[in-house]
């Protein structure tokens, strides 16, 4: 009896790990694209991390494209003196007149804060750029990032907390991406020309390797598709995801937020926009 029950308690634990595997496994949802052995994965799939020396970065990509999603992604960015490095987490499809929806993460000199930087791009166009620094060290411990893009709205979330959300308002001439299916993709590179305090400070080579590692990738909520020849599907549950926007409290969430945060505004730069501010700054 004993040992039966030994047989059922591995048999169990084998089939959790098997769960665990193939729900957010990096091995099962991405490929590592370019780097020359600089990104890689570890413990069974459930730890990626890209790398950037002085010769080159990393990156990788989703296996699946995604129309619409909740996609959650838990990072921990390059820590100390990071100046001139780029983190970059994105959604976007192919193409000249392609859609795209960007995590930034800026780095900078040793104690000193990220700056993450935000756009949405529609037919290949984007200037909506937001930016904002954080509550927290982003390289002390990993956290959630979030993307969920429904037909309503792309909804920006750190830890669960939204910090932005960009309608669809297309009803009123502005553009929204809905049409095009788009991969997720990471990157760890170089951008000293312009990546910390406008490119007046550069990368410190001596500092290399640097490194930012991902865990925790989660899709369950979502339409997407294998490959080009298929027709993009959903999951079960769409409805609790597909239709949502923040409620009165996340509202609240994102103002304090951005009221504490933020530190550039496409909507606000008049001096950018000197024939008008784009038609969506005016609509709520």
């Amino acid at each position: 009896m004993a040992a039966f029950a030994t047989k059922q308690s591995l048999l169990l634990l084998s089939l959790l790990l098997l769960i665990g595997l193939s729900t957010g496994s990096f091995y099962n949802n991405f490929d590592i694209t370019w780097g020359d052995g600089r990104a890689n994965i570890f413990e069974s799939g459930q730890l990626l991390t890209c790398t950037l020396d002085k010769i080159s970065g990393s990156g990788f990509q989703s296996k699946k494209e995604y129309l619409f999603g909740k996609i959650d992604m838990k990072m921990k960015l390059v820590a100390g003196n990071s100046a001139g490095t780029v983190t970059a987490y994105y959604l976007s499809s192919k193409g000249e007149k392609w859609d795209e929806i960007d995590f930034e993460f800026l780095g900078n000199v040793t104690g000193q804060p990220y700056v993450l930087h935000t756009n949405v791009f529609t037919g290949g166009i984007g200037n909506r750029e937001m930016q904002f620094y954080l509550w927290f060290d982003p390289t002390a411990d990993f956290h959630t990032y979030t993307v969920h893009w429904n037909p309503l709205n792309i909804i920006y979330l750190v830890d669960g907390i939204p910090i932005r959300v960009f309608k669809n308002n297309e009803a009123k001439g502005v553009a929204y991406p809905k049409s095009q299916p788009m991969k997720i993709y990471s990157s760890l590179w170089e951008a000293d020309d312009w990546a910390t305090q406008g490119g007046r400070v550069k990368t410190d080579w001596t500092n290399a390797p640097f490194s930012a590692s991902y865990r925790s990738f989660s899709d369950v909520d979502c339409c997407s598709r294998t490959s080009i020849w298929n027709w993009v599907t959903c999951n079960a549950n769409s409805n609790s995801w597909m239709w949502t926007t923040l409620s009165s409290s996340q509202l609240g969430q994102m103002k304090w937020f951005q009221d504490e945060y933020m530190i550039y505004n496409y909507c606000t730069d008049f001096k950018r926009f000197p024939q008008g501010l784009p038609a969506e700054c005016n609509l709520g």
